[in-house]
């Protein structure tokens, strides 16, 4: 599932190319994603100039002038840039075809993204109004992170990944994040010292900003704008490597379940 690193390269991509364009038109071949897909989104959008290109979360907004078309990848999504000519094929559900014939099309196997539109500030939005901060801002800090995990029991990965206290920090990530901050994953939240949240946001800054810089974890379906696969997947420290030796102490990886998704951590390194 695309996670923050692979939508900040997918809107840095969209951006290069989209923003300044006029759309000539939209296709929609099937709405049913995990929202319908609007009808009235073809007349709503022909004949708009994208102003910009943004990222809340795992969300890509994009503002037409008018309003902002929101975007989510899913658990399968990618936004292509392709020649308006290009054949569609089989999961190929919407288009948006610009005044360059060119066309940004998405492409979700699953169908578990989003196109949704929004007539206010974007971040007004159901989806957006409650999230947490950005990791990769200064709102999200070791002060925050300390008093945002008192008195909380829960262990300090579900913690992280909980959009209500920092946005985008998915399984894969905070899995990475807590083995370079030296945090068991099991850990209850409340028990983080202040030191400890302070090594744990300057990780989670330090593995998101390069997974970024290697185009992000191509482990299924992730693909940039260009088609290309990321490479980050190649760098990890546990993710997906139980049972295989930890990089640092040799250590077998052991992997266990947190609310319904995979752990993985060194019982050495991690404490």
């Amino acid at each position: 599932m695309p996670e923050l690193p692979e939508v900040e390269i997918t809107r840095r991509g969209l951006d290069a190319h989209l923003t300044g364009l006029t759309i000539r038109d939209v296709v929609i071949r099937n709405a049913s994603l995990r929202w319908p897909i609007p009808k009235n989104l073809p007349g709503l959008l022909r004949g708009q100039t994208i102003r910009s290109l943004k990222r809340r979360a795992k969300y890509l907004l994009m503002d037409c002038g008018n309003g902002t078309l929101i975007l989510h990848l899913g658990m399968s999504g990618s936004l292509r840039i392709l020649l308006a000519n290009t054949p569609p094929d089989k999961h190929d559900h919407f288009d948006l075809i610009f005044n360059n014939n060119m066309l940004m099309r998405l492409r979700d196997p699953r169908r578990f993204g989003a196109v949704l539109w929004h007539s206010g500030d974007a971040h007004t939005h159901p989806l957006l109004a409650a999230l947490g901060p950005e990791p990769l801002q200064k709102e999200f800090d070791a002060h925050y992170l300390y008093q945002a995990t008192r008195g909380r029991r829960v262990s300090i990965k579900q913690c992280i990944m909980d959009n209500h206290i920092v946005v985008g920090v998915g399984n894969i990530y905070a899995n990475e994040a807590l083995f370079r901050a030296g945090i068991k994953p099991q850990l209850a939240a409340g028990k983080l010292s202040l030191p400890r949240c302070a090594k744990l946001v300057a990780e989670i800054r330090a593995t998101l900003s390069e997974a970024i810089s290697l185009g992000g974890s191509s482990l299924r379906d992730f693909v940039n704008t260009s088609g290309q696969p990321g490479y980050f997947q190649q760098t990890y420290w546990v993710y997906g490597r139980a049972g295989e030796p930890c990089r640092r102490c040799g250590s077998p990886i052991k992997q266990i379940r947190q609310g319904q998704r995979s752990s993985f951590y060194c019982g050495r390194c991690q404490k």
